[in-house]
């Protein structure tokens, strides 16, 4: 393909659908392929990040997959969804990887004795303080998230964090769909028992009333005290 430069402003793209920009890709308007990314940078990284557990090796597979789709995108027959197609391209490449890097692991092992639990991101409202508390729940999640083994990793996220369809996720890990509803209920009955420990945990911390606050009232009892005092 031929580099040409990118266009600047999204504003060129709105409205058109995933089939004009990848026709557009296929002309080299590179400006097409930047928005692209713009579209599914967030599922890809997910995606790759589901199965590696490793921020910046997530990033290094989304770079080659974005890489690679663009160098093949003549071979995109629009028989499904672009963003399969890409998901697809991410999941070879990280479980590539990872048979290279160990050979004998396998996305459809199941080490029960690994499994953990999650819990799941509630909206918020957009102020200061409910941000600070999404950003904190956001942690925990991730956190949460890595400690499960790569098979459930993979089927929690894209089937609850991409939602996509059983069937979806069946397709893009090769995988029954049967097994797909067996790893997420397993995830959600192990998210029920993290959430319950989680939360008995910080039962201990809720409604504080320390420091200040409470040098405060004290200070206002004893001079309210010292009234009483004042007036026997």
């Amino acid at each position: 393909m031929k580099n040409t430069q990118a266009r600047i402003g999204d504003a060129d793209w709105i409205g058109l659908t995933d089939v004009d920009i990848v026709a557009s890709v296929g002309t080299g308007d590179a400006g097409a392929f930047a928005e692209l990314m713009r579209r599914y940078n967030r599922r890809l990284y997910r995606t790759a990040r589901a199965v590696t557990g490793d921020n910046g090796e997530a990033e290094d597979i989304v770079q080659e997959a974005w890489t690679r789709a663009y160098a093949h995108i003549a071979d995109f027959r629009n028989e499904s969804a672009i963003s399969t197609w890409l998901v697809r391209i991410v999941l070879n490449e990280a479980l590539g990887r990872k048979r290279r890097a160990r050979p004998t692991v396998e996305l459809d092992e199941t080490n029960e004795h690994q499994m953990s639990s999650v819990i799941m991101l509630p909206s918020c409202r957009v102020d200061p303080e409910s941000s600070m508390s999404r950003t904190q729940v956001r942690h925990l999640l991730e956190r949460a998230i890595d400690t499960l083994p790569p098979d459930f990793r993979a089927v929690f996220v894209l089937r609850t964090v991409e939602e996509m369809s059983g069937a979806e996720v069946a397709q893009q890990l090769g995988i029954p769909e049967a097994t797909v509803k067996t790893r997420l209920h397993r995830a959600r009955a192990l998210l029920r028992q993290e959430l319950e420990k989680s939360v008995m945990v910080a039962l201990s911390d809720v409604f504080p009333f320390d420091g200040a606050r409470c040098n405060e009232l004290s200070n206002r009892v004893m001079a309210r005290i010292g009234l009483l005092r004042d007036k026997s």
